[in-house]
């Protein structure tokens, strides 16, 4: 359940309204650079949870997200 008060979450949303193409977690990490990589990535899987937006796992390994906008294909 997202919170409806939370900038961290509404300045992702925005960023990936904004773009046309999917992020990676580090490119949206540099967009928020006053936001540690754990509560980026935390606030983006309750986003996908949520259905607010999409992701997937990109690589082996540890591997990298990449997040897109719900409609955005």
């Amino acid at each position: 359940m997202r919170r409806t008060g939370d900038r961290i979450t509404h300045r992702i949303v925005e960023i990936l309204e904004k773009t046309d193409e999917p992020l990676e977690t580090r490119e949206i990490e540099l967009i928020l650079k006053d936001v540690s990589r754990i509560k980026v990535l935390y606030r983006l899987n309750n986003l996908r949870g949520d259905g607010t937006i999409k992701g997937k796992t990109i690589g082996s390994g540890k591997g990298a997200w990449i997040w897109w906008k719900k409609d955005a294909f």
